[in-house]
This record gives C-alpha cells, structure tokens and sequence, in this order.
C-alpha cells in the first residue's frame, strides 16, 4: 500500500492534483481543504495518501494530514458512504471542525454537505460518535445551572470558539450563578477578547 508519495506538484485540477514522483505522475483525489493547502506547481510536496484497490481501478487519495486521512478512513466505513461523499465531507469541514460536528450530533450542520441528506448525515453520526475520540462537550460552570450553563456554551461556539476553548474559558468561574452575562464576559476574558 502507497502510505505517502513525496514528488513535485505537477498540476492541480478541481478535486484532484498530480504529483511527479521521479518521473511518474500519480493521480491523486483530495478534498477542497487538502488542494488549497498544496504548494505552488512546480514545488516539492509530501502528501498522505489512501490507496483503494478494486476490480477495474487503482485509485490514491491524498490528505493534508494524518487527521483527515484518518477521518477518511472512518468516513468510508460508514454504510452508504464512498470515497467521492467522504472528500465532499472532508471539503466541507476540517477535521476538528467535523469532530465537534459530530459531537453536537448537528445533523442539520453535516447533511449541508452537497450529496448528503438527512438520512446519511444521521448515520454519519451514529456510526462515527463511538469510533471517533469526541471533545467533552458539557461545558459551563460547576456551579451554574443546566440552563444557564448550556447557554453560555452555546453562545460561545456560535461565536466560533471551539468545544476545547470553551470548556477552558468557562473554568474557574466564581460569580452569580444564573446570570449568563456575567458567564461569557468571564469566558470571553480569558479567551482574550478583554470583555
């Protein structure tokens, strides 16, 4: 099995690029993310890749790093899901950011994915939360309400802070307990936003 390939860029096209290995070009199939990421053409690049082998193709699939060539893999476990839907997943989100997507069990988020419906972003989720090592996603404060606590979470990552900065800004947190304000102004401090 083809592990990485380590070549020059020899041309990119939408959704997949080639790379001259001594002489040889590989095509390789990549997502959105991992192609914008490459180095200008001509440039040396070293590229994770995923060979799949079937009756009629060889096919390489390359990946910016060892995260997202490892969501792929979890990806094309997941029934009904091939290698042409897994790269659209990987193109819509960065690893971390599918993670924290399938943590939230935000079906609405994963099924924006173009040629994934409801039905499939649902078993995304269901099939992936137990393979995956999913972030800790209750937040808050230990002495704040349920309620409260949610909100301030929430309000958080809707500010695009991830579950792991969350969960570190909401430590340490001392004040009125069921006021959400006083929460984020807290959590924003330490965040560095100087609230």
């Amino acid at each position: 099995m083809i592990a990485h390939l380590t070549g020059r860029v020899a041309s990119k096209e939408p959704g997949s690029c080639v790379i001259d290995v001594g002489g040889i070009g590989f095509r390789v199939a990549m997502s959105g993310n991992s192609l914008a990421s490459l180095p200008a053409q001509g440039d040396e690049v070293t590229v994770l890749t995923h060979m799949q082998v079937r009756d009629d193709e060889i096919s390489l699939f390359g990946f910016e790093n060892r995260a997202e060539r490892e969501l792929f893999t979890h990806l094309l476990g997941v029934t009904g899901v091939g290698p042409k839907v897994a790269l659209a997943v990987l193109s819509a989100f960065r690893p971390d950011a599918l993670v924290e997507a399938i943590a939230h069990e935000d079906v609405a988020l994963v099924s924006t994915v173009p040629g994934i419906g409801k039905k499939t972003a649902q078993r995304i989720i269901l099939e992936l939360k137990d393979r995956l090592s999913l972030p800790d996603i209750s937040c808050g404060p230990a002495n704040a309400p349920m309620d409260v606590a949610a909100e301030a979470c929430d309000a958080l990552l809707s500010m695009g802070f991830s579950s792991a900065e969350v969960g570190v800004a909401l430590q340490g947190y001392d004040g009125p307990a069921d006021d959400v304000q006083s929460v984020l102004r807290h959590a924003l401090r330490r965040l560095g936003g100087g609230v």
